[in-house]
């Protein structure tokens, strides 16, 4: 199935350090994954999506995020790489896609924008085919023409839209985005019980407006895993060894740099924190990060055993989570002598 990655820092990463240059950057995911087991898609080729925020404001050009997609898989798209060496942004996110619903289109590319908010999917609405009449009708005109492609994920967005208060205002709170993730996600939950749909649904969502970012590991099951998320973050990003061996520094207490991703970027197990399954990661302007449960009939608390417990079969079989294999030493160079730690 799918991967994304979320960079937010106080400065601009050139994109070619989050997409081609790593040698486990998501574009290499697309085709190399170590820490996932898909039997049915075991390449993300089905096109790919890259989406950024100028650095500096130009009335001329407006606030609206600048998006690049194709079809074509994203390691054998030249632009791509040429475009990647020449563009710098404190707000990135990438997307490579491995289609299990929705033709092999442009238009079913992620990200997904409307306006200046930008959106993306790792997962799947279960049936989906039986509840999107029932969704469309619920759509106010302006979410509803926004969609271009026919999959789950461009009209969850439009759903998402519709949760706004205005989704054609200049700026949200990141408290907005929050609470129109939530209602999203009751929806669609509202949806899948009134057509008597048992399968879990997959939502990984993400969302910004440019400044705020708001990241759901959510799974509409108590029993089941969802779909692998994580986090790092730190003062700097950067190249350590020949090769593409990037790690995650951290100078001082400050978080200059939070990156969210389906599968982590690099092979250090510390640059990386795996965020709990139904919750949601909020990235303010301010750079604070904040993880939420989302408190629904589906949340199991930390102090129940069963949180401890969910399975994972579910997940593992679409594709969709790690299952737990270690990258051998020989994958990862040493530092300062020193034998690398083992990722999991």
């Amino acid at each position: 199935m799918c991967r994304f990655v979320i960079y937010k820092g106080t400065s601009p990463v050139q994109l070619s350090h989050l997409l081609t240059r790593p040698c486990h950057s998501i574009i290499n995911q697309a085709f190399d994954s170590r820490l996932r087991l898909d039997r049915r898609r075991p390449m993300n080729g089905d096109g790919f999506g890259v989406g950024w925020y100028d650095t500096v404001y130009d009335e001329e050009l407006g606030s609206q995020p600048c998006i690049f997609t194709s079809v074509t898989p994203a390691w054998n798209n030249v632009n791509l790489t040429r475009l990647a060496e020449k563009i710098k942004s404190p707000l990135v996110f990438g997307h490579v896609r491995a289609t299990t619903a929705g033709s092999l289109s442009l238009d079913n590319c992620h990200p997904f924008v409307h306006g200046k908010v930008m959106f993306m999917h790792n997962g799947g609405i279960a049936d989906f085919h039986l509840i999107k009449r029932r969704l469309q009708k619920d759509l106010p005109d302006a979410a509803f023409d926004m969609v271009q492609g026919n999959t789950d994920s461009e009209w969850a967005f439009a759903l998402f839209l519709s949760k706004l208060p205005d989704c054609n205002a200049r700026s949200f709170t990141s408290e907005i985005l929050r609470k129109a993730m939530t209602d999203t996600i009751a929806a669609l939950n509202s949806y899948a019980e009134e057509f008597d749909i048992t399968e879990p649904s997959l939502m990984n969502f993400c969302v910004t407006d440019g400044e705020s970012v708001v990241v759901t590991r959510y799974i509409s099951s108590k029993t089941e895993e969802a779909a692998s998320l994580w986090f790092s973050s730190g003062t700097e990003f950067s190249e350590y060894a020949e090769g593409g061996h990037y790690k995650m520094s951290k100078a001082d207490k400050r978080e200059n740099i939070i990156m969210i991703a389906s599968e982590p970027l690099t092979f250090e197990r510390a640059d990386w924190m795996e965020i709990k399954t139904n919750h949601m990661v909020v990235i303010t302007p301010k750079m604070n990060l904040l993880q939420i449960p989302i408190k629904d009939k589906f949340y199991v608390p930390p102090s129940d055993p069963a949180a401890l417990t969910r399975r994972t079969e579910f997940a593992q079989e679409k594709g969709l989570l790690n299952p737990r294999k270690t990258v051998t030493t020989s994958d990862k160079p040493a530092q300062n002598g020193r034998r690398p730690v083992q990722a999991h």
